[in-house]
Order: C-alpha cells, then sequence, then structure tokens
C-alpha cells in the first residue's frame, strides 16, 4: 500500500509487546501492526499498537518504561515532535541505517519472538509473533540490509554498516558486461559466491570490529619507547581511536631491477640427465626475478604448482600421471553419467552445472584459445569444473573459480593436467572461497596492518573516507589480480607468485604497490568512498605487472632494512602469533599499542619468512 508518498512494503497483524507489570489488569500483551515501509530515501520499521486506551506508563519491559526507551529511538521517517505526540506514546518507529542487530527466540514461548538493538545500543521492547510472519519479516529485511548471524551467537543477526554502498561498489567492481562476478555472491553459499556484497561486507566488518576493546590512558612504559627506537615518534596525548604511532622511518626504498624470463635452453640446464630439477631454490629465485617464457611454462607450472615433485624423476612423474588420469576420468564419469531424472533430485548438482555453464560462456572469451562458438577450449574449461564438483562436492563450484582455471588450461592445453595444477591453485586459494570467506577477512586485515607501518598517512586518510578496510582490494586479492590485469601478465604474475619469494604474501606487498602508485591521485584530488572505488575499478587492465613487481619487491627490501629490525626480530621470539583484531576500536582505528607488538604483527602478516 502507499502512505503519504510512502510504499508499505510488508504488514503484519498480531505482533505483540510483552508487559512485565501486572498493571494493566489480566491483559500482559499488547496487540499491534508491524511494517515496513519504503520511503525511498530511507526505510523504516514500524510498530502501532491495535488497542489505544491502555496507559503506555504502564507497559514496562525489561524493567524500563517503554516510553522512555522510545526517547533513545532516532526517528528518520516521522518528524520527531509530532511523531511523539500525534501516535500512541507506545508506538515506535526506527530506520534501518539506526538498526545494529537482531536477536530472535522461541526458547519457551510457543512462537518466535524478536528483539532489535539499534547502533546506539538501545534495546527496543521484543515483538512476539503469536501468529507467525517472523521468517517473513526478516526476509523482507535482507532485500534492504545484510543480516547474518553471528559467530558467537547464532541467535543473533548482525547488520554491516554503509553496506548498500559498498554492495553497489563491489557490484561496479566485477562489472563485466554487465553480468560480472558480483550478481550472484551468497545466496547460496556453494553456487553463487561472489553476487550479494552486502553479505561479504558484514564478514569483513566482523572481522575488523572489536567491541570489547576500549579506549585508555597509555602505560608511561609505552611513551618511553620513542626514546629508545630512532625514527619513532608517539603522540602522547590520550586520543580515542588514533594511531599511537605517528611516524616510522623505514629507511630509502632500493631500485629494484627485473631479469629475462627463464628460456627454454635455462630450464633444461637447471636439469640433470633423468629429468630431476638440480637446485629447485636457485631455479625458483631465478623464476621469481624474471618468470617464465611461454615454451617452458607448462612444464615449470606443474612444479610450482606442487603437481610434480621438485626431486621426480622423469620415470617417477611417469606413473604419477597415469594414477592422476585414472583418478580424474573416474571423477568426470560420475556427473557424466547422471541422468536428467537424477539430477532434478539433486538441487546442488543441478544449481553447480547451471552456474558453471553461464561462466563458462562469458570467461575469457576474447582469448582465442577460449573465442567463437562451440570452442573445444569451452568444453574442457567446463568438464574440468564440473569434475572439480565431484572432487569437493561440499565446496563445490564458486564464481571466480573459471577466472583462476582459464589461465591454467591456456597453458597446459590438456584436460587432465589442467585439473590437477587448478586443484593445486584452489587448495591455496581454498579459505577465499568458503562460506564464512575466513581467507578474505584475513587478507584484508594483514593488508590493512602492512600499510600502516608502510604509510599511516595514507592510510589515516582511507579511514577517513571510510575505506581503511580496503574493501576496494577484495577483488584483487580473490582471484589474484586476474582481472586487473592483460591475460599475458596474469600468467608472468602467477609464476612469480608460486614460487613462494621473497615471502608467502607476496601478494598483499604488490597490492601495497598499486596503492602507493596510486595515492597521490586520491590524496590530491581529494577521492571520497565512492571515488576510490571507481577510481581502483578503472585502473583494470592499466596496470604494468613488472612495475608492480619492482614495486613490492622494494617494499620488501625496504622492510629488511627498517631501523627497528632488531626489535622486530626480539619479539618474534617472544609472541610468535598475535590477533590483529587487538589492535582494533570500534572506530575501527588502531587502539594505543607499543611499537613492537604492530611490527610483529607485520612480520606475522608476511609468515615469519620475511626475516629470512
Amino acid at each position: 500500500g502507499e502512505v503519504g508518498g510512502s510504499k508499505i512494503v510488508y504488514e503484519h497483524d498480531g505482533v505483540f509487546l510483552h508487559s512485565c507489570s501486572e498493571r494493566i489488569g489480566e491483559q500482559d500483551t499488547l496487540p499491534g501492526i508491524l511494517r515496513i515501509i519504503d520511503k525511498g530515501s530511507v526505510t523504516v520499521v514500524d510498530w502501532s499498537p491495535v488497542d489505544a486506551t491502555l496507559d503506555s506508563s504502564n507497559i514496562l519491559c525489561a524493567g524500563k518504561v517503554l516510553c522512555n526507551l522510545l526517547i533513545c529511538v532516532r526517528f528518520h521517517f516521522y518528524d520527531s515532535a509530532s511523531h511523539v505526540c500525534g501516535r500512541n506514546k507506545w508506538a515506535f518507529s526506527f530506520s534501518l541505517p539506526d538498526l545494529k542487530s537482531i536477536k530472535r527466540n522461541t526458547e519457551g514461548m510457543g512462537w518466535s519472538y524478536l528483539g532489535f538493538c539499534l547502533r546506539d545500543d538501545t534495546s527496543l521492547p521484543a515483538l512476539h509473533f503469536h501468529h507467525g510472519g517472523s521468517t517473513a519479516l526478516l526476509e523482507c529485511l535482507k532485500k534492504y540490509i545484510p543480516l547474518i548471524e553471528s559467530t558467537h551467537d547464532n541467535r543473533v543477526l548482525l547488520v554491516s554498516y554503509n553496506s548498500k554502498a559498498l554492495s553497489q561498489s563491489f557490484e561496479n567492481l566485477f562489472e563485466d558486461n554487465a553480468l560480472g562476478l558480483v550478481h550472484k555472491f551468497k545466496k547460496d553459499p556453494y553456487v553463487t559466491t561472489l553476487g550479494s556484497f552486502s553479505k561479504v561486507t558484514n564478514y569483513i566488518l566482523d572481522a575488523f570490529r572489536s567491541p570489547d576493546v576500549m579506549p585508555q590512558q597509555r602505560p608511561a612504559s609505552e611513551m618511553d619507547i620513542n626514546e629508545s627506537i630512532p625514527g619513532l615518534e608517539i603522540n602522547h596525548q590520550e586520543e580515542p581511536g588514533f594511531e599511537v604511532i605517528t611516524r616510522i622511518d623505514i629507511g630509502e626504498r632500493p631500485d629494484i631491477q627485473r631479469g629475462e624470463p627463464v628460456s627454454a635452453e635455462k630450464w633444461s640446464m637447471n636439469m640433470n640427465p633423468e629429468g630431476k630439477i638440480l637446485n629447485p631454490d636457485n631455479l625458483k629465485k631465478i623464476i621469481f626475478k624474471g618468470g617464465l617464457c611461454q615454451a617452458v611454462r607448462k612444464e615449470a607450472w606443474k612444479f610450482l604448482l606442487g603437481y610434480f615433485p621438485w626431486h621426480s624423476t622423469r620415470e617417477e612423474r611417469k606413473p604419477l600421471q597415469k594414477r592422476k588420469t585414472d583418478e580424474y576420468f573416474r571423477m568426470k564419469l560420475q556427473w557424466k553419467s547422471v541422468s536428467e531424472e537424477q539430477e532434478q533430485r539433486n538441487t546442488r548438482l543441478k544449481e553447480y552445472k547451471s552456474l558453471i555453464e553461464k561462466d563458462v560462456n562469458r570467461t575469457d572469451r576474447t582469448n582465442t584459445f577460449y573465442e567463437g562458438q562451440d570452442n573445444p577450449g569451452l568444453i574442457l574449461l567446463h568438464d574440468i569444473l564440473m569434475t572439480y564438483c565431484m572432487y569437493d562436492f561440499d565446496l563445490g563450484y564458486v564464481q571466480g573459480m573459471s577466472d583462476l582455471l582459464s589461465p591454467i588450461l591456456y597453458v597446459m592445453e590438456n584436460e587432465v593436467d589442467g585439473f590437477w595444477c587448478f586443484v593445486a591453485f584452489i587448495e591455496q586459494m581454498h579459505c577465499n572461497f568458503e562460506e564464512q570467506m575466513q581467507g578474505m577477512k584475513t587478507e584484508l586485515v594483514q593488508l590493512s596492518t602492512l600499510l600502516k607501518l608502510l604509510d599511516l598517512g595514507f592510510w589515516n586518510y582511507l579511514e577517513s573516507q571510510e575505506s581503511g578496510y580496503l574493501y576496494f582490494c577484495f577483488r584483487w586479492l580473490l582471484i589474484r589480480f586476474k582481472r586487473e590485469l592483460t591475460f599475458q601478465d596474469t600468467l608472468r604474475l602467477w609464476e612469480v607468485l608460486w614460487t613462494g619469494l621473497p615471502c608467502q604474501n607476496f601478494h598483499l606487498l604488490i597490492c601495497c604497490a598499486i596503492l602507493d602508485s596510486e595515492k597521490q591521485k586520491i590524496m590530491e584530488n581529494h577521492y571520497g568512498f565512492s571515488e576510490i572505488l571507481k577510481h581502483i575499478n578503472e585502473l583494470s587492465l592499466k596496470l604494468d605487472v613488472e612495475e608492480m613487481l619492482c614495486k613490492a619487491e622494494a617494499i620488501y627490501c625496504q622492510m629488511m632494512k627498517c631501523k627497528v629490525k632488531w626489535y622486530t626480530s626480539m619479539y618474534l621470539s617472544t609472541v610468535p602469533q598475535i590477533s590483529l583484531e587487538f589492535y582494533l576500536t570500534p572506530s575501527s582505528a588502531l587502539v594505543l599499542v607499543p611499537l613492537f607488538l604492530l611490527l610483529q604483527s607485520v612480520v606475522f602478516v608476511l609468515r615469519h619468512q620475511v626475516l629470512q
């Protein structure tokens, strides 16, 4: 229905408030009507009682007078004065941007009831659905705000801040001929993992927020740190939500030169007559510095991805390939032999198949290996992805996987080898595609920590523009820059990353390198949240992979020469693992922490290999 130019998108009567008082006689419930009203600029949840004869001063909930509770609620839909005076005093409403969480419960009642908590920590009276309807309400709310279960209490649904803007921004980031990766992100965790980015947003925010951490006065011992560490400045005033470290001198950034790609001749020189790699560590260093020429990629990638053991001989690899070939075709036969009737009863397999068919038809179609209709490359891409569903049915197919398979299959030109190399790559990336996306949460936290150390001023600017969580790097990390680089540059970058040098998380330093190159433009133009995301999106296919790699390696070398490296090494042995969430206040900035802990978290980000 329409109310004053606004649209009622949900309405349900028989929704009750329960009173804790006996002063209203035999009646201990207050019936009412619950509505969700879409005004266009804001959406409001509104509850109004049916019976206007009761005295609101007698309606109590959780020991608080209801009308006092309502004073704390922010009203955005109605004028506040007319709202209080013109409506029943026990009626209440709130706008969805003010909602923080919803608690569901059914225990001991025989019906469901929902409790709403606002962002200012106001708790509203629980709404009791005597005749059902709570599920329909939640489904309607999910159309406007992201709701996910709390990791601490599955009865609690959490709402993320800025979710609408982030969802729209992510859709822009992943846009690809209006059919980008994002459109179906987590409607079903196994089938569509890149569409509803509002949920991704909330997962990420959960990883960043630490509501139990409160600002506190800095201890005297912390204030003495800057006296013993050159290049460090600490603000000694109590400034809740601000960084304790205002400047770190990490030295000059060296100039880095890239090498030549490993040629077929050089590759052969690193093998003995039996086909065994003579010095894998040295060969990986050469690959890291220059990559590989196309002629040796087909063989070299099998070693880099772990499909072939580095110390295996040519004869030892033959039975391995035979065994893997048999295993692959057994799994392929499983989905090939499923009848249409069986497929109709296997909903998940049917959804996997549907999603794969859609994605295959829009993956790298400008590449000659995949262009045209009924292309053999497309058939192989489809079959490998379907077979992977048999290999790991729990994970199945997730949007984005076709982007990771395409370059591998292009290089291998073989179904079986392409499959097993893809399996090895997904094993590295598995946690990024899981339902809870723990890998993405961790990597974004780690990246934010690195940026704080390397360029606190830029990080503070991003934080001031609600971009301190580095959401705009999401696509970079999820599919390893596949959409940011040309196809050939992607091949070069991936083979460098697969060496594991100079540290396990070198891709995070690559992110820092890109941000360093774009920092001046972002800050000088005073880009805000939307402009930053738009700018990052427009970098696609404009980045130079060699420049990225040089700068990332230079940043790594710069960190190794940091004047406070000794402190990093010393404290690494005493606190080997620390939670990065420890440093975050509710305002998403670092709490006041000693320098050695921050530096140690960076070392932990780089998986200790930063000191090797």
